[in-house]
């Protein structure tokens, strides 16, 4: 096969436009699939009324209202 001028040149421009196609899709679908359990995660948070601190939840928190009584009783003492 005999060289061609700007047959390098047009290879190069077809796999950078491929390139190009293949992160938008790939762009584009992470995009729908973040959108999507975004909804989700924001439509349990809407139908849940429990606290959204875990640490609350399981009363491990420092500074929490129990540990002031007791800190204000020991110190009344």
């Amino acid at each position: 096969m005999p060289y061609q001028v700007g047959s390098s040149a047009q290879r190069i421009r077809i796999g950078l436009t491929g390139l190009a196609f293949a992160f938008l899709i790939v762009l584009l679908g992470s995009i729908v699939i973040r959108s999507s359990q975004d909804n989700n995660v924001n439509a349990a948070k809407a139908s849940t009324n429990e606290a959204s601190e875990p640490l609350a939840e399981l009363g491990v928190t420092p500074g929490g209202e129990s540990s002031n009584t007791a800190n204000n009783s020991s110190n009344k003492q």
